[in-house]
């Protein structure tokens, strides 16, 4: 389709889509009314019975917070203690009077409180209110009645009718705040406390806010306060709601008796208490003004639909398709160019500035970036692996070392012996990468003339698995390390000190670890070093300069980060291990 269509067809659809829109706002206005209206009586309804069972969730909550803390005073009874630590030998009817006296004169100060339980571990019993009570003796030697308790640790947790143990004779529910209790001194679990709240505490809650629109269930469904006609929506709620793990407030539309009433339910926090609330809709809400500010939009609206359909098209359509095609002939030509076309002198025409100021930007960018690149990986493989190649120092070092044996000087004939073995192995006929038999000789020699300077402050060893010799890596990638560990490790350190390489193959990865006893190394450096981001030399000391370029070698050989492990202790050891695998493209030399 050419661009001529696509404009013509943008500019038809736009006339399509405004007049569909005013044909669809006049016939919905009607009915956006209705729901208008509707909604503002639902969300009046709504906000009024949210507020009301949030205020009375919260009351309730502060309320059993109340009774939980009456129940931890209630475990610190020095009565109630005494019965508990008590063997079960000397337990008697005296002493178990003794600790209900305690409890009562703490319930003086409180209302509501039915009763208060105390079984100890051998489940001897005392209770405040005992003879109204039923004791399910079987249920007692079961285990499942106290594992929500014991779960909490000493906790409280609120329950109903006392997980059934004791029932009230007249089978009236209670509301329980059950705890395990713990002795202070021993930590020892000695028994369990109940403690069951009357539900007449809720009916005065509820004469106090004078609403007659409320039910208080149990999550069992058991009727504890209010409106007792409103247990007929408690099935109906269940569908929607889980008390068992839901606390916000839910909402439902039911019909009773032909009116219309929001059903709305919630679950009072940390409890088994469920607050049911049933409120009538009525003429309260209704938003007037709103209406008449939407029949005023609505003219508006009207207005500015054909004003914006005329300008959209002449000012925006059919310019914005211009550029299109002209960044479509761009994309098409797999070139960033500059777009030529035509544009009115205002956002669009600044778009198209702009659009071409970038194109002129990154192909700058990309030209310098290409440059840049090529430079910087140059200078770095130049510094990294540039080698050394004065083949005159061969037959220098060995006319002096002959020269030095026909005077008699063993030593220094040894010493220039090891120096050109060292240069030989150094400079590997300008190899890049070596055996790694032949870089750990390169370290022995090395060692060796360093062992002449320093006498016997250096010991070295070697664990070099058989398997590994022949590996290739890139040369003098042990020597800085051995340099580092000598002077900024073992020399520092003032002591006689050991530096130990190993090797070995691990699921084809070859792993050269350097060992030495000296000083260590702090985190910010062992950070540094491990660093893949060329650092400023400004930010390292010249032993971790070194350690990073030799770092950078080796993930430029294998091509990947990966390459290294640091392990330090400061004034005990440094271990810095080499992971080398096969060379990767990055390491490639083709």
């Amino acid at each position: 389709m050419s661009i001529f269509s696509r404009k013509k067809s943008l500019s038809v659809r736009l006339r399509s889509v405004i007049l569909g829109i005013i044909v669809i706002i006049l016939t919905s206005f009607v009915v956006s009314v209705y729901l208008v209206t509707d909604r503002e009586r639902r969300s009046y309804v709504v906000s009024e019975s949210e507020n009301v069972l949030s205020s009375l969730s919260n009351s309730i909550y502060t309320r059993i917070r109340n009774y939980m803390e009456l129940s931890r005073l209630i475990m610190m009874d020095e009565r109630l203690v005494k019965f508990l630590r008590a063997d079960a030998e000397i337990v008697d009817i005296g002493m178990i009077n003794d600790a209900r006296y305690g409890v009562m004169d703490i319930l003086n100060v409180t209302q509501g409180v039915d009763t208060v339980i105390v079984f100890r571990e051998d489940l001897i019993m005392m209770a405040t209110n005992r003879f109204t009570y039923k004791v399910d003796t079987a249920r007692l030697q079961s285990d499942e009645w106290n594992r929500d308790i014991y779960a909490k640790k000493g906790r409280a947790v609120v329950s109903l009718n006392t997980n059934q143990i004791a029932v009230k004779q007249d089978h009236k529910p209670m509301v329980t705040i059950g705890r395990a209790i713990y002795d202070l001194l021993s930590q020892k679990r000695t028994g369990i406390l109940f403690m069951n709240i009357n539900p007449s505490v809720f009916e005065r809650m509820l004469n106090e806010i004078k609403d007659d629109n409320i039910c208080i269930i149990g999550s069992d469904g058991t009727f504890l306060a209010g409106n007792r006609d409103f247990m007929q929506y408690y099935e109906h709620m269940l569908q929607y709601y889980k008390p068992a793990s839901d606390s916000g407030i839910i909402h439902n539309i039911i019909n009773s008796e032909g009116e219309k009433y929001l059903l709305s339910g919630c679950r009072v926090q940390d409890t088994p208490i469920i607050l049911l609330r049933r409120t009538p809709f009525g003429t309260k809400g209704i938003p007037y003004r709103i209406l008449y500010v939407l029949l005023f939009l609505l003219i508006l609206f009207l207005i500015g639909a054909f004003y914006v359909g005329a300008f959209v098209s002449g000012n925006i359509t059919h310019p914005v398709f211009a550029l299109s095609a002209s960044m479509e002939k761009n994309k098409r030509s797999g070139e960033l160019k500059r777009i030529d076309v035509s544009m009115p002198d205002n956002e669009l025409g600044m778009l198209k500035d702009d659009y071409n100021d970038l194109i002129d930007h990154v192909n700058e960018l990309i030209a310098t970036n290409q440059k840049k690149e090529e430079i910087l990986r140059r200078a770095e493989m130049r510094v990294l692996q540039e080698q050394i190649k004065p083949h005159f120092l061969y037959n220098s070092i060995e006319t002096i070392g002959f020269l030095a044996l026909d005077a008699g000087a063993d030593n220094v004939h040894s010493a220039l012996e090891t120096m050109g073995s060292f240069y030989r192995n150094f400079l590997s006929k300008g190899d890049k990468e070596i055996p790694l038999a032949r870089e750990v000789q390169i370290v022995r020699d090395y060692l060796s003339l360093q062992k002449l300077r320093y006498g016997d402050i250096i010991e070295d060893s070697y664990d070099i698995a058989p398997d590994t010799d022949d590996f290739i890596v890139p040369k003098l990638i042990l020597q800085p390390i051995v340099e580092n560990s000598i002077y900024h490790g073992i020399r520092l350190k003032g002591e006689k000190g050991e530096i130990k390489i190993t090797s070995r193959m691990e699921s084809g990865i070859l792993h050269l670890t350097v060992r030495d006893t000296g000083v260590g190394m702090s985190e910010e450096m062992i950070e540094h070093v491990l660093s893949s981001e060329r650092p400023e030399r400004s930010d390292l000391s010249e032993e971790s300069f070194g350690l990073w370029g030799t770092v950078e070698r080796v993930r430029i050989f294998c091509g990947r980060d990966d390459v290294v492990r640091i392990s330090s202790e400061q004034g005990e050891y440094t271990e810095i291990e080499f992971l080398i695998s096969k060379p990767g493209p990055a390491g490639s030399d083709q």
